[in-house]
């Protein structure tokens, strides 16, 4: 990995970014149940959607997408790192990024069947506040809703 770059996303890397996101969801030994929507609809929805919300930031590695991240309020709502770029500390540095963003805390819900996603979570001292059934997301997958800091969400210690 060279010199990571992190930076807001611009209008000319929608297409670049929801190939990431549409890669990290389909690779073969994804956890993820896959996307309900076609790559097209995805391109649309960063171009249409996340853009201008200005709440999404990219990583780039030798100029190339490597990474997504997104925040929705206090909610990490998108985190995707390309297949080939995995496990190089990327996710890492963006999860570090949104702490710096929301340093009152942030809440995530990944799905039931992504342990990896929980482990990695996890790592970054976010803790499991409720699990469900899935019944209120677009895949209807079960799910588990994560906080970090002092989240509204967060239990009692």
């Amino acid at each position: 990995m060279g010199d990571l770059l992190v930076r807001p996303l611009e209008p000319y890397d929608t297409d670049e970014a929801a190939a990431v996101w549409w890669r990290s969801r389909h690779t073969e030994d994804s956890q993820l149940p896959p996307a309900i929507h076609t790559a097209e609809q995805v391109a649309t929805w960063f171009a249409d959607v996340l853009l201008p919300d200005a709440q999404t930031w990219v990583a780039l590695d030798d100029g190339r997408i490597v990474a997504v991240l997104t925040l929705d309020g206090d909610d990490l709502d998108q985190l995707y790192v390309a297949p080939d770029a995995a496990g190089q500390g990327i996710g890492s540095a963006l999860v570090d990024l949104a702490k710096d963003l929301r340093p009152g805390g942030l809440a995530l819900w990944t799905f039931q069947t992504n342990t990896r996603a929980q482990t990695f979570y996890r790592r970054h001292d976010f803790r499991e506040v409720r699990r469900t059934d899935g019944s209120a997301n677009e895949e209807r997958a079960p799910d588990v809703r994560m906080v970090w800091g002092n989240h509204p969400e967060s239990e009692p210690t």
